[in-house]
């Protein structure tokens, strides 16, 4: 191989592109500063497209799918046929996991707990959820969604990122591309985990679910460690390091970047400088952010005893609150346990202890601080769960139930939605839909609306195609809207 030959095989695209004096290299760059200058003053140039109702979001996922038949809906006929086996008719040939897909027997399981009628609404509700029972007037309950996918990861990925598949910008890391931040020492888009004490699920967070995709990789979620250690990894300075020389560091690290920046204009750089500026700021923020000391009795009790456990969902519920108040724009807080195949009359339980208190006390935390008004609160899994059950209906403590995409419940409350609201139904076994159908792309688009954004219109073009989060899909859910 020649000399010549050798130079151009080495060669990347990129640094062919970024050495050009004028073309493609150029115009990259430019692009790049034009994007920065806008995100500086608080995103796109063109958002809000219209006036938001709400300003932020916090979004508390329950990871393994929480079972609706047992906690949101009322249904006599499966009650009064206990044990029997679940009519063809109702199934429809519809796909099954392989967990129960060869499963002899489908013996419908009624709610193994009372499911009662609550507030003004008669919103149906778990008696393993009362501090959520007591709130229900102030919420809205979509029973009516669905899904295509039947497990975990690419469930969870399309509620996240709207597509099955990894790659694409979550939600959060969308409304941090198109609407900036309102806070420069903290992230825009914060994430934090949780878990059942037993630890009896397997289900893993993956970095993707709050992970920016194709877009730049600053608009991604920055995850809160919530046991041991720093928050947030690398975020101290190393021991023997004065600020000063941190700062001076920093500085020095700042111009190298900036002079390899204006060579190649890879948004990469860029983002690398914003993101070392960040860390610098949050190192005053965050500890200050963490210290609870400040809040009163009163706030704490709110949330339940559990609040004064790092890592559990109370206190991740506290925090959601205070990243919100300081003008974090998406807070996003996943909490495992709740894939029940084989341990639902034991797990059900403990996963509503955890949760149930934490969830509404934060509701109420953010109505009283009148945050509540432009916070969109939201609550939900990324499926459902079977009526018929998964393993033998005798076993009182070793049966549950499979995953189900055909229909589940999820609320909403805050920031624009209609308090007191019932949107969608299930059929009598709550295993298809028969009215108001909501699909994940039809939430990701009602989600953007109420944050001021027209979901066809924000796009991000990669590989010679315009993405958006909804895919080609979605309609915003009008009738919950205030």
């Amino acid at each position: 191989m020649s000399s010549f030959d050798e130079i151009q095989r080495m060669i990347t695209r990129r640094q062919l592109f970024g050495a050009s004096a004028v073309g493609l290299g150029s115009a990259a760059l430019a692009t790049l500063f034009t994007r920065d200058g806008l995100a500086a003053t608080g995103g796109l140039n063109d958002l809000p497209h219209f006036a938001p109702k709400a300003k932020r979001i916090i979004y508390l996922l329950m990871s393994g799918a929480p079972s609706q038949v047992d906690l949101f809906e009322n249904k006599p006929e499966v009650e009064k046929r206990r044990g029997e086996e679940m009519p063809s008719s109702v199934l429809m040939g519809q796909r099954l996991t392989t967990m129960t897909a060869t499963q002899a027997q489908k013996r419908l399981l009624p709610s193994i707990v009372p499911v009662r009628q609550h507030g003004q609404a008669g919103m149906w509700i778990t008696d393993y959820l009362p501090h959520v029972a007591s709130i229900s007037d102030r919420l809205c309950f979509i029973r009516s969604m669905h899904t295509e996918s039947i497990n975990h990861a690419p469930a969870m990925t399309m509620l996240l990122t709207g597509g099955e598949q990894p790659g694409r910008p979550s939600t959060g890391a969308w409304l941090s591309y198109g609407l900036g931040s309102e806070n420069d020492d903290l992230p825009t888009y914060v994430v934090m985990t949780s878990r059942d004490r037993e630890g009896s699920c397997g289900q893993l967070f993956y970095d993707y679910y709050w992970g920016s995709g194709f877009l730049p990789s600053k608009y991604q979620g920055v995850k809160f460690r919530s046991e041991g250690g720093d928050p947030v990894l690398y975020l101290a300075n190393p021991p023997g390091m004065a600020p000063s020389l941190r700062r001076s560091v920093l500085d020095d690290v700042k111009r190298l970047n900036e002079i390899k920046l204006n060579g190649v204009g890879d948004p990469e750089i860029s983002t690398r400088i914003s993101q070392y500026e960040m860390a610098y700021r949050m190192q005053t923020s965050v500890p200050e952010l963490l210290d609870l000391a400040t809040e009163p009795a009163h706030v704490l009790n709110l949330y339940g005893p559990d609040v004064a456990r790092p890592g559990s969902f109370a206190r991740n519920c506290l925090l959601a609150r205070r990243l919100v108040e300081r003008g974090v724009r998406f807070v996003q807080l996943l909490h495992s346990g709740w894939d029940q195949h084989s341990n639902l009359p034991t797990q059900l339980v403990e996963q509503c202890r955890d949760t149930d208190q934490p969830s509404a006390g934060l509701v109420q935390d953010l109505q009283q601080r009148g945050l509540l008004e432009d916070t969109l609160v939201v609550w939900g899994g990324e499926f459902g769960r079977t009526v018929f059950c998964q393993g033998d209906i005798n076993n009182k403590t070793k049966h549950g139930r499979d995953h189900h995409p055909r229909c589940y419940t999820i609320w909403l409350a805050g920031g624009g939605i209609k308090p007191g609201t019932i949107h969608g139904q299930t059929d009598d076994f709550s295993y298809n839909i028969v009215k108001d159908p909501v699909h994940i792309h039809d939430l990701q688009a009602t989600v953007l609306h109420l944050m001021g954004i027209d979901h066809e219109r924000l796009t991000f073009k990669y590989q010679g195609r315009h993405f958006r989060l909804t895919d080609v899909a979605g309609q915003v859910v009008q009738p919950i809207l205030a």
